[in-house]
């Protein structure tokens, strides 16, 4: 299990480096920081689409809520707010996938 980094994205010009930025996926998961403008970004270059799950450990008034799951196509990138809804005891997001194959992964924050 890694713990992912986060990388500044600019929102007034400039574009992040997503390229440079991401790594593989973790077949055991990732962690990653959670926190207001932070995203989880999931970069598919396999042939088949990849499922990512963050698990969601608290309660909304007293109510469980379900896991974050977001599927992304083949060939495809996708984007996932990263709240601290989903902060672990460690106050990090616990990140899992269904497969990794030609799967890679990168926390970007907006920024200034």
């Amino acid at each position: 299990m890694a713990a992912l980094s986060v990388t500044q994205a600019p929102v007034d010009g400039g574009l992040p480096d997503l390229a440079g930025a991401a790594v593989a996926a973790s077949a055991l998961g990732d962690t990653a920081p959670v926190g207001p403008g932070r995203l989880l970004a999931v970069v598919n270059a396999d042939a088949a689409p990849h499922t990512v799950t963050v698990a969601t450990p608290g309660t909304v008034s007293g109510l469980g809520v379900a896991d974050a799951v977001m599927t992304v196509a083949a060939g495809d990138t996708g984007l996932l707010p990263l709240p601290r809804l989903f902060a672990q005891s460690d106050g990090r997001a616990a990140l899992t996938y269904d497969d990794v194959t030609s799967l890679s992964v990168a926390v970007l924050e907006l920024g200034t």
